[in-house]
Protein backbone atom coordinates (compact mmCIF):
# COMPACT_ATOMS: atom_id res chain seq x y z
CA UNK A 1 0.00 0.00 0.00
CA UNK A 2 1.24 3.39 -0.07
CA UNK A 3 -0.04 6.43 1.21
CA UNK A 4 0.84 9.17 -2.29
CA UNK A 5 -2.36 9.86 -2.92
CA UNK A 6 -2.34 13.52 -5.28
CA UNK A 7 1.23 12.86 -5.30
CA UNK A 8 2.51 11.91 -8.69
CA UNK A 9 0.30 9.85 -10.96
CA UNK A 10 -3.24 9.83 -9.85
CA UNK A 11 -4.58 6.63 -8.40
CA UNK A 12 -8.60 6.12 -7.60
CA UNK A 13 -9.54 5.81 -3.70
CA UNK A 14 -12.29 2.84 -4.67
CA UNK A 15 -10.89 -0.27 -5.44
CA UNK A 16 -13.24 -3.35 -6.30
CA UNK A 17 -13.73 -6.61 -4.27
CA UNK A 18 -13.37 -9.71 -5.26
CA UNK A 19 -13.25 -10.99 -2.17
CA UNK A 20 -15.32 -14.09 -0.49
CA UNK A 21 -18.43 -13.50 1.13
CA UNK A 22 -19.32 -12.92 5.39
CA UNK A 23 -19.50 -17.00 6.06
CA UNK A 24 -16.58 -17.75 3.34
CA UNK A 25 -14.01 -15.44 5.16
CA UNK A 26 -11.25 -17.27 6.83
CA UNK A 27 -11.86 -18.06 10.80
CA UNK A 28 -10.00 -15.40 13.34
CA UNK A 29 -10.58 -17.00 16.58
CA UNK A 30 -7.24 -18.85 16.52
CA UNK A 31 -5.19 -15.96 16.14
CA UNK A 32 -7.37 -13.78 18.74
CA UNK A 33 -5.99 -15.30 21.40
CA UNK A 34 -7.16 -14.30 24.74
CA UNK A 35 -4.05 -13.99 26.45
CA UNK A 36 -2.84 -11.94 23.64
CA UNK A 37 -5.78 -9.72 24.34
CA UNK A 38 -5.63 -9.92 27.92
CA UNK A 39 -1.62 -8.62 27.77
CA UNK A 40 -2.14 -5.73 25.55
CA UNK A 41 -5.04 -4.58 28.18
CA UNK A 42 -2.87 -5.52 31.35
CA UNK A 43 0.15 -2.96 29.87
CA UNK A 44 -2.65 -0.59 28.32
CA UNK A 45 -3.78 -0.12 32.25
CA UNK A 46 -0.23 0.26 33.26
CA UNK A 47 0.71 3.18 31.47
CA UNK A 48 -0.12 6.39 33.33
CA UNK A 49 -2.78 8.59 33.08
CA UNK A 50 -2.09 11.49 35.15
CA UNK A 51 -5.66 11.48 36.40
CA UNK A 52 -6.51 13.16 33.43
CA UNK A 53 -10.53 11.98 31.82
CA UNK A 54 -11.74 13.18 28.57
CA UNK A 55 -15.05 14.81 29.14
CA UNK A 56 -16.60 16.50 26.19
CA UNK A 57 -16.10 17.50 22.58
CA UNK A 58 -14.29 21.10 22.62
CA UNK A 59 -17.55 22.09 20.83
CA UNK A 60 -19.97 21.88 23.44
CA UNK A 61 -18.21 23.69 25.80
CA UNK A 62 -18.81 27.14 23.99
CA UNK A 63 -17.80 30.78 24.42
CA UNK A 64 -20.90 32.44 25.74
CA UNK A 65 -22.78 29.38 25.84
CA UNK A 66 -24.79 27.37 28.76
CA UNK A 67 -22.54 25.49 31.66
CA UNK A 68 -21.99 21.71 30.58
CA UNK A 69 -22.53 18.95 33.60
CA UNK A 70 -20.86 15.85 33.17
CA UNK A 71 -20.11 13.49 35.81
CA UNK A 72 -16.96 11.42 35.75
CA UNK A 73 -16.06 8.65 38.59
CA UNK A 74 -19.30 9.37 40.77
CA UNK A 75 -17.76 13.16 40.92
CA UNK A 76 -20.49 15.53 39.69
CA UNK A 77 -18.70 18.41 37.58
CA UNK A 78 -20.01 21.55 35.45
CA UNK A 79 -17.54 23.21 32.69
CA UNK A 80 -17.73 26.58 31.36
CA UNK A 81 -15.67 28.77 29.73
CA UNK A 82 -15.01 32.38 30.05
CA UNK A 83 -15.75 35.51 27.79
CA UNK A 84 -12.05 34.88 26.51
CA UNK A 85 -12.70 31.40 26.25
CA UNK A 86 -10.79 29.58 28.79
CA UNK A 87 -12.11 26.81 30.18
CA UNK A 88 -12.98 26.36 33.56
CA UNK A 89 -14.51 23.16 35.33
CA UNK A 90 -15.39 22.33 38.96
CA UNK A 91 -17.71 20.44 41.18
CA UNK A 92 -20.94 20.59 40.36
CA UNK A 93 -23.03 21.70 43.19
CA UNK A 94 -23.30 25.06 44.80
CA UNK A 95 -20.90 25.54 47.84
CA UNK A 96 -24.08 27.27 49.06
CA UNK A 97 -26.76 25.31 48.78
CA UNK A 98 -25.29 22.02 46.83
CA UNK A 99 -27.70 23.81 43.71
CA UNK A 100 -26.79 22.12 40.01
CA UNK A 101 -24.30 24.63 38.72
CA UNK A 102 -25.06 22.92 35.30
CA UNK A 103 -28.49 24.81 35.40
CA UNK A 104 -26.97 28.19 35.90
CA UNK A 105 -26.05 30.88 33.69
CA UNK A 106 -22.71 32.20 32.38
CA UNK A 107 -23.26 35.86 32.57
CA UNK A 108 -19.90 37.60 31.06
CA UNK A 109 -17.53 34.62 31.33
CA UNK A 110 -18.98 34.24 35.24
CA UNK A 111 -21.25 31.11 36.63
CA UNK A 112 -23.87 32.21 38.09
CA UNK A 113 -25.94 29.85 40.61
CA UNK A 114 -29.96 30.31 39.44
CA UNK A 115 -30.84 29.23 43.27
CA UNK A 116 -29.72 32.50 45.26
CA UNK A 117 -27.26 34.16 42.45
CA UNK A 118 -23.84 33.06 43.76
CA UNK A 119 -21.11 33.63 41.10
CA UNK A 120 -17.92 31.93 40.50
CA UNK A 121 -15.37 33.12 37.98
CA UNK A 122 -13.17 29.89 37.92
CA UNK A 123 -10.96 30.66 40.70
CA UNK A 124 -11.30 29.29 44.17
CA UNK A 125 -14.54 30.97 46.39
CA UNK A 126 -16.21 29.48 50.12
CA UNK A 127 -14.91 26.13 49.80
CA UNK A 128 -15.38 25.67 46.06
CA UNK A 129 -11.76 24.50 44.61
CA UNK A 130 -11.68 24.25 40.66
CA UNK A 131 -10.18 21.25 38.51
CA UNK A 132 -7.39 21.39 36.16
CA UNK A 133 -8.89 21.46 32.85
CA UNK A 134 -7.72 20.98 29.62
CA UNK A 135 -8.79 22.18 25.55
CA UNK A 136 -6.80 20.43 23.01
CA UNK A 137 -8.72 21.93 20.56
CA UNK A 138 -10.78 18.85 19.96
CA UNK A 139 -11.54 17.27 23.09
CA UNK A 140 -11.88 18.60 26.81
CA UNK A 141 -9.85 16.79 29.67
CA UNK A 142 -10.52 17.36 33.56
CA UNK A 143 -7.76 16.26 36.01
CA UNK A 144 -9.38 14.63 38.82
CA UNK A 145 -6.82 13.16 41.13
CA UNK A 146 -9.18 11.71 43.66
CA UNK A 147 -10.51 9.50 40.73
CA UNK A 148 -7.67 8.41 39.14
CA UNK A 149 -5.50 7.83 42.28
CA UNK A 150 -2.12 8.31 40.02
CA UNK A 151 0.81 10.46 40.10
CA UNK A 152 -0.69 13.41 38.93
CA UNK A 153 0.63 15.48 35.86
CA UNK A 154 0.34 18.89 34.58
CA UNK A 155 -1.03 18.05 31.18
CA UNK A 156 -2.98 15.32 29.35
CA UNK A 157 -0.75 12.60 27.07
CA UNK A 158 -2.67 13.95 24.02
CA UNK A 159 -2.17 11.62 21.25
CA UNK A 160 -0.35 13.26 18.17
CA UNK A 161 -2.82 13.88 15.63
CA UNK A 162 -2.99 16.05 12.03
CA UNK A 163 -3.04 19.41 11.76
CA UNK A 164 -6.47 20.35 13.05
CA UNK A 165 -6.36 23.00 9.46
CA UNK A 166 -5.66 20.27 7.37
CA UNK A 167 -8.32 17.76 8.92
CA UNK A 168 -12.00 17.06 9.22
CA UNK A 169 -12.67 16.61 12.81
CA UNK A 170 -16.20 14.62 14.69
CA UNK A 171 -16.57 13.39 18.10
CA UNK A 172 -19.00 10.74 18.70
CA UNK A 173 -20.26 10.25 22.44
CA UNK A 174 -21.77 7.17 23.89
CA UNK A 175 -22.73 5.18 27.11
CA UNK A 176 -22.56 1.75 27.95
CA UNK A 177 -22.94 -0.57 31.14
CA UNK A 178 -19.34 -1.50 31.43
CA UNK A 179 -15.85 -1.35 32.77
CA UNK A 180 -13.47 1.29 30.69
CA UNK A 181 -11.29 -1.79 30.47
CA UNK A 182 -14.35 -3.49 28.54
CA UNK A 183 -14.17 -0.52 26.00
CA UNK A 184 -10.06 -0.64 25.71
CA UNK A 185 -10.44 -4.91 25.24
CA UNK A 186 -13.02 -4.80 22.12
CA UNK A 187 -10.87 -2.22 20.42
CA UNK A 188 -7.46 -4.46 21.29
CA UNK A 189 -9.43 -7.41 19.41
CA UNK A 190 -9.24 -6.39 15.68
CA UNK A 191 -9.65 -9.76 14.45
CA UNK A 192 -13.40 -9.23 15.18
CA UNK A 193 -13.81 -5.83 12.63
CA UNK A 194 -15.13 -8.19 9.28
CA UNK A 195 -17.02 -10.40 11.05
CA UNK A 196 -19.01 -8.50 13.42
CA UNK A 197 -19.30 -5.30 11.20
CA UNK A 198 -19.41 -6.39 8.12
CA UNK A 199 -21.41 -3.68 6.41
CA UNK A 200 -18.05 -1.35 7.51
CA UNK A 201 -15.27 -3.60 6.82
CA UNK A 202 -13.68 -6.47 4.82
CA UNK A 203 -10.58 -8.28 3.95
CA UNK A 204 -8.84 -7.95 7.19
CA UNK A 205 -5.73 -9.40 8.15
CA UNK A 206 -4.04 -8.78 11.41
CA UNK A 207 0.03 -8.57 10.12
CA UNK A 208 1.72 -8.00 13.25
CA UNK A 209 0.84 -8.02 17.09
CA UNK A 210 2.51 -6.69 20.18
CA UNK A 211 5.75 -8.27 20.43
CA UNK A 212 8.53 -7.59 23.22
CA UNK A 213 11.01 -4.76 21.58
CA UNK A 214 8.73 -4.49 18.62
CA UNK A 215 6.77 -1.97 19.29
CA UNK A 216 3.60 -2.84 21.44
CA UNK A 217 0.99 -2.35 18.38
CA UNK A 218 -1.88 -4.40 16.45
CA UNK A 219 -1.09 -3.52 12.75
CA UNK A 220 -3.95 -4.55 10.27
CA UNK A 221 -4.30 -4.58 6.83
CA UNK A 222 -8.44 -3.65 6.11
CA UNK A 223 -10.39 -2.81 3.78
CA UNK A 224 -13.17 0.19 4.50
CA UNK A 225 -15.97 -0.86 2.70
CA UNK A 226 -18.01 2.26 0.59
CA UNK A 227 -21.15 0.48 -0.58
CA UNK A 228 -21.28 -3.13 -2.47
CA UNK A 229 -18.09 -4.18 -3.53
CA UNK A 230 -16.06 -0.68 -3.77
CA UNK A 231 -13.67 -0.57 -0.94
CA UNK A 232 -11.04 1.34 0.16
CA UNK A 233 -8.10 -0.53 1.56
CA UNK A 234 -5.42 0.91 4.15
CA UNK A 235 -3.36 -0.49 6.56
CA UNK A 236 -4.15 0.56 10.10
CA UNK A 237 -2.28 0.62 13.42
CA UNK A 238 -3.65 0.35 17.03
CA UNK A 239 -1.80 1.59 20.26
CA UNK A 240 -2.59 2.40 23.69
CA UNK A 241 -0.72 5.30 25.04
CA UNK A 242 -2.86 5.41 27.82
CA UNK A 243 -4.80 3.40 30.57
CA UNK A 244 -8.17 4.46 28.82
CA UNK A 245 -7.18 5.68 25.51
CA UNK A 246 -6.61 3.41 22.33
CA UNK A 247 -5.39 5.15 19.04
CA UNK A 248 -6.15 3.76 15.34
CA UNK A 249 -3.53 5.83 12.92
CA UNK A 250 -3.74 4.92 9.08
CA UNK A 251 -0.52 4.33 8.20
CA UNK A 252 -0.72 3.46 4.42
CA UNK A 253 -3.45 3.76 1.69
CA UNK A 254 -5.41 6.07 1.18
CA UNK A 255 -6.13 8.64 4.23
CA UNK A 256 -2.67 7.77 5.83
CA UNK A 257 -2.08 9.94 8.65
CA UNK A 258 -5.87 9.97 9.59
CA UNK A 259 -6.98 9.42 13.41
CA UNK A 260 -9.53 8.14 15.51
CA UNK A 261 -8.84 8.44 19.57
CA UNK A 262 -11.33 6.41 21.27
CA UNK A 263 -11.17 7.34 25.07
CA UNK A 264 -13.36 5.49 27.86
CA UNK A 265 -14.43 7.36 30.91
CA UNK A 266 -15.79 6.01 34.15
CA UNK A 267 -18.97 7.40 34.82
CA UNK A 268 -19.88 5.88 38.36
CA UNK A 269 -17.42 5.16 41.17
CA UNK A 270 -17.35 2.75 43.96
CA UNK A 271 -20.00 0.36 44.64
CA UNK A 272 -22.90 2.55 43.12
CA UNK A 273 -23.91 -0.17 41.16
CA UNK A 274 -23.45 -1.22 37.81
CA UNK A 275 -20.68 0.41 36.24
CA UNK A 276 -21.52 2.84 33.17
CA UNK A 277 -18.77 4.31 30.92
CA UNK A 278 -18.73 6.85 28.39
CA UNK A 279 -17.19 6.12 25.16
CA UNK A 280 -15.95 9.92 23.55
CA UNK A 281 -14.37 9.09 20.40
CA UNK A 282 -12.36 11.29 17.99
CA UNK A 283 -12.07 11.17 14.36
CA UNK A 284 -9.46 13.04 12.34
CA UNK A 285 -9.65 12.66 8.50
CA UNK A 286 -6.97 13.74 6.46
CA UNK A 287 -5.99 13.07 2.71
CA UNK A 288 -3.17 14.17 0.63
CA UNK A 289 -5.42 14.51 -2.52
CA UNK A 290 -6.07 17.98 -3.87
CA UNK A 291 -9.92 17.58 -3.65
CA UNK A 292 -9.87 16.99 0.37
CA UNK A 293 -9.54 21.11 0.31
CA UNK A 294 -13.35 20.77 -0.85
CA UNK A 295 -13.73 18.54 2.50
CA UNK A 296 -12.58 20.43 5.24
CA UNK A 297 -15.07 23.19 3.13
CA UNK A 298 -17.69 21.07 4.08
CA UNK A 299 -17.21 19.84 7.32
CA UNK A 300 -20.16 20.91 9.05
CA UNK A 301 -22.10 18.59 6.66
CA UNK A 302 -19.68 15.71 7.05
CA UNK A 303 -19.09 15.66 10.76
CA UNK A 304 -23.06 14.28 11.07
CA UNK A 305 -22.19 11.92 8.46
CA UNK A 306 -19.18 11.13 10.44
CA UNK A 307 -20.39 10.89 13.79
CA UNK A 308 -23.09 8.46 12.16
CA UNK A 309 -20.87 6.20 10.58
CA UNK A 310 -19.10 5.90 14.52
CA UNK A 311 -22.45 5.20 15.83
CA UNK A 312 -23.24 2.86 13.80
CA UNK A 313 -19.87 0.91 14.82
CA UNK A 314 -20.49 1.53 18.26
CA UNK A 315 -24.03 0.36 18.33
CA UNK A 316 -22.49 -3.63 17.98
CA UNK A 317 -19.25 -2.30 19.59
CA UNK A 318 -20.77 -1.21 22.94
CA UNK A 319 -22.87 -4.30 23.11
CA UNK A 320 -19.67 -6.56 22.77
CA UNK A 321 -18.13 -4.60 25.73
CA UNK A 322 -21.26 -4.67 28.00
CA UNK A 323 -21.52 -8.60 27.48
CA UNK A 324 -17.68 -9.07 27.97
CA UNK A 325 -18.44 -7.33 31.62
CA UNK A 326 -21.13 -8.94 32.15
CA UNK A 327 -19.68 -12.33 31.65
CA UNK A 328 -16.47 -10.91 33.84
CA UNK A 329 -19.50 -9.51 37.04
CA UNK A 330 -20.53 -13.31 36.60
CA UNK A 331 -17.71 -15.02 36.91
CA UNK A 332 -18.39 -16.46 33.29
CA UNK A 333 -15.92 -14.97 30.92
CA UNK A 334 -13.55 -17.39 29.41
CA UNK A 335 -10.24 -17.82 30.67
Amino acid sequence: MTGGAGRGRWTPPLRLRRGTGWAAQPPTWRQARPELISGALERAAARPGGNWFVVAASREVRAGGPPLGRTVGGVELVLWRSAAGEPHAGPGACPHLGAPLRAGRVVCGTLVCRWHGLALDGGPFAGWEPYPVHDDGVLVWVRLDAVGGEEPSARPAVPARPARDRAVAAVFAAVARCEPADVVANRLDPWHGAWFHPYSFADLTVVRTPRPGAGDAFVVDVSFRVTGRLVVPVRAEFTTPGPRTVVMRITGGEGAGSVVETHATPLTGGTAGPPRTAVVEAVLAVSGRRGFAAARAAAPVLRPLMRAAAGRLWRDDLAYAERRWELRSTGRFPG
